[in-house]
């Protein structure tokens, strides 16, 4: 069997790990997370999201953040921007890319943005073309790909032609979500054959939740379909507080220990990661979740 000899990991923690933690977490120590982040090797850090801090209050200093973070060639600091206001903001702050997102769910996209599919297309319409017009890249991402905790199962061919929506408007690359972590390597092969029929399989990418203990299985089948890139969460921070019981991304240890093994390129260091990943969640009191990453320390606590 054949598996891509070099996977590219997105890390997702400071963004989407920690936007859903419910005590605030203090810019410094984003900002310090990063930057060890920095550090590992990853080529793609998703750094945080200018979004209402009414409606996302841990990601109100998003201005701040990307101010403080001590930006390393060839690493892109990516944020997330649902709409013009946002895009803005991350202009000013002179980020070098934007994610948009919208879900295959209308009940989840309406719990998530207060919209409808349609209308989620319609709010970031202007940031597609703001951001082409300005030469910055935009990734897209599709949630509730497999399961929705609202409607349930997810048809395939939904997710198919809402990825080449955003694949033809200008996205350069489809992040495909499952949220709540329901997917099982079945699940997964039936997802990507059917949206790789409409988006080339080396524009899409796997982002893949735990809350079934599925998340390795799952990009294991993905590897085997040729699926080179996959968002994980350093720590395996995360959640989602529009999905109840949902818990964090894939860690990235565990991601990257997997990889290892197999034999396939990452370039990160994974003492490094491990580092940053046991830093950050000293500094929010909470285990952490990466299940390497306990081990090793253990190891090396014992050494």
């Amino acid at each position: 069997m054949s598996f891509p000899q070099k996977v590219r990991i997105v890390e997702v923690g400071p963004r989407d790990g920690l936007q859903s933690e419910k005590q605030i977490v203090p810019a410094a120590v984003k900002i310090a997370l990063i930057d060890l982040l920095s550090d590992t090797g990853l080529g793609q850090i998703e750094s945080t999201a200018f979004v209402s801090a009414k409606w996302v209050p841990q990601m109100g200093d998003a201005a701040e953040v990307m101010a403080g973070v001590r930006r390393v060639p060839g690493i892109v600091y990516s944020v997330l921007t649902p709409n013009l206001k946002g895009f803005e903001a991350a202009m000013a702050a002179g980020v070098q890319e934007v994610a948009i997102f919208t879900a295959a769910s209308e009940a989840f996209t309406q719990k998530n943005t207060n919209c409808s599919i349609a209308e989620s297309f319609e709010r970031f319409k202007p940031v597609v073309e703001a951001a082409l017009a300005n030469g910055i890249r935009i990734r897209g991402y599709v949630s509730c790909v497999i399961g929705c905790p609202y409607q349930g199962t997810v048809d395939p061919q939904l997710v198919a032609d809402l990825s080449a929506r955003l694949y033809e408007s200008g996205c350069y690359e489809v992040s495909l979500g499952d949220t709540i972590g329901v997917g099982t390597p079945g699940k997964t092969r039936e997802l990507f054959d059917a949206v790789s029929r409409k988006v080339p399989v080396d524009k899409l990418a796997g982002h893949f939740h735990d809350t079934y203990g599925q998340a390795l299985a799952n990009i294991y089948a993905s590897l085997e379909l040729g699926v080179s890139v996959f968002d994980a969460s350093v720590a395996g921070l995360g959640g989602c507080p529009y999905a109840r019981g949902a818990t964090g991304n894939v860690a990235t240890e565990d991601v990257v220990y997997m990889l290892n093994g197999m034999g396939i390129q990452t370039g990160i260091d994974l003492d490094k990661l491990v580092e940053a990943g046991n830093y950050i969640s000293s500094a929010i009191g909470r285990d952490n979740q990466s299940r390497a990453a306990r081990a090793l320390t253990s190891k090396k606590r014992a050494a």
